[in-house]
C-alpha cells in the first residue's frame, strides 16, 4: 500500500471499504461526536479544530474531492433532518459556539467516521492528520495480518471457492500436460515454456516474474497462490487447448511443430469471449494483490480498483478460513459419503 494516502485515491478507498480494519481505526481514533441516526458524526468547525486547520482548509477539500467524499458518508443536511439534528444538538447542552452559528442555517453539512477518515487521508497541511495517516496504514497492515494468521501469501486460500478450482484446475492440468507430451514435438521445455504463454496471455507475467513480485520462496508454487477466478480461466484455457492439440494432431495424423501450435496458440487466445474474462480476471488479481499482499502488478497497472466490502468477507470474514480447515472439512463429508 502507497504510503502517501494524500495522493492515492485507490488506497483511500481500499482503507474506507475494509469493514475490519474501519472498526479498529475508529476505536484507536476516539473521536469523539454526535450522536445522529445510530452513528457518530463532527461537523466542519469540529474537524477543522481536530486538524488544527481553518474552516476555509476544509471547506476547500470539500469543493475539490467533493465526489469521493460524498460517496464516504458526507452529506448536507436540509429540512426535516436538519431540524432533527438542531435538536439532538440542543438536547445535549452544548455551547453554540462549539458548533458555530447554526441555528438560522438552512442546511448544514456533516461527516460521519468514514467521511471524516477519508477527510485525514487528504488533509497535507495538517500534522495531526500526517499521525492518524501513519496509525490508520499501521492498524490496517496488522489488521490482515492478524486476521490472516501473519502472512498472506496464501490469502486466496481463504476464499471458500478456492478449493474447488484447485481440483478442477489440476485435472485440466494433467489434460494439458498430457497432450503437450502426446502431440507436441518438442523437448521437456515445452512444459514450462508453454504455461508460461498461457500465464503471458491471462496476467501479463511468466512464472517467474509473477514470483518475483510476490517474493515467493523455492518451494511455493505459483497457482497455489493464485485467486480462484484465476485457476478456473487458466483451467479454461488448458483444457481448450488440450482439445485443439489433440483434434490438430488427429487431423494431420502425427504430432505437431512448435511452429503449428504456435500458431493454434494464436488463433486460440484472439477468440473474442475471452476477453471479459480475462479483464475481470486481471482486475481481480491485481486489485487484491496490491491491497491484501501490498504487491503491484506492473503490467496490470490499469487494472487495479479499490476493492469492495465483499472483497474483504470473502477474505478476511467469519467465511473465509484456513486451507487445512477446508481440506479436513472435505475429508469428513467424502467419509460420510463413503459410509453410506
Amino acid at each position: 500500500m502507497g504510503n502517501d494516502l494524500t495522493n492515492s485515491a485507490i488506497d483511500r478507498q481500499n482503507i474506507l471499504n475494509n469493514p475490519y480494519a474501519l472498526t479498529e481505526i475508529e476505536k484507536a481514533a476516539g473521536i469523539q461526536g454526535i450522536p445522529f441516526e445510530g452513528k457518530t458524526v463532527v461537523l466542519k468547525e469540529q474537524v477543522a479544530a481536530f486538524f488544527q486547520v481553518t474552516l476555509r482548509t476544509v471547506e476547500n477539500y470539500l469543493e475539490q474531492n467533493a465526489d469521493e467524499l460524498s460517496r464516504n458518508g458526507y452529506e448536507v443536511l436540509k429540512g426535516n433532518r436538519l431540524k432533527e439534528f438542531k435538536l439532538t444538538l440542543s438536547d445535549l447542552d452544548v455551547p453554540e459556539m462549539d458548533f458555530g452559528n447554526i441555528a438560522k442555517t438552512s442546511q448544514l453539512g456533516i461527516f460521519d467516521f468514514r467521511a471524516f477518515l477519508n477527510l485525514a487521508m487528504l488533509v497535507s497541511e495538517s500534522e495531526r492528520a500526517k499521525l492518524l495517516r501513519q496509525a490508520i496504514l499501521d492498524i490496517v497492515i496488522d489488521t490482515i495480518n492478524r486476521r490472516t494468521g501473519g502472512g498472506t501469501k496464501y490469502i486466496n486460500q481463504r476464499d471458500e471457492d478456492f478449493l474447488q478450482s484447485a481440483f478442477v484446475e489440476e485435472n485440466y492440468r494433467k489434460q494439458f500436460t498430457n497432450a503437450l507430451r502426446d502431440c507436441l514435438d518438442m523437448g521437456n521445455f515445452k512444459y514450462p515454456l508453454y504455461t508460461d504463454r498461457v500465464y503471458v496471455s491471462i496476467f501479463r507475467e511468466k512464472a517467474k516474474e509473477y514470483r518475483n513480485i510476490l517474493n515467493l520462496g523455492s518451494k511455493d508454487r505459483v497457482r497455489a497462490t493464485l485467486y480462484a477466478e484465476v485457476l478456473d480461466l487458466i483451467a479454461s484455457y488448458e483444457c481448450g487447448l488440450a482439445d485443439e492439440i489433440q483434434k490438430a494432431c488427429q487431423a494431420k495424423g502425427r504430432k505437431l511443430s512448435s511452429w503449428e501450435f504456435d500458431a493454434i496458440f494464436e488463433r486460440f487466445e484472439a477468440q473474442a469471449h475471452w476477453k471479459p474474462l480475462i479483464d475481470k480476471a486481471r482486475m481481480k488479481m491485481a486489485s487484491r494483490d496490491l491491497a491484501f499482499r501490498d504487491a503491484l502488478h506492473l503490467q496490470l497497472k490499469e487494472y487495479v480498483a479499490p476493492l469492495q466490502r465483499e472483497d474483504y468477507e470473502r477474505f478476511l470474514g467469519e467465511k473465509s478460513k484456513e486451507l487445512a480447515e477446508r481440506l479436513e472439512e472435505a475429508k469428513d463429508v467424502m467419509k460420510r459419503l463413503k459410509e453410506r
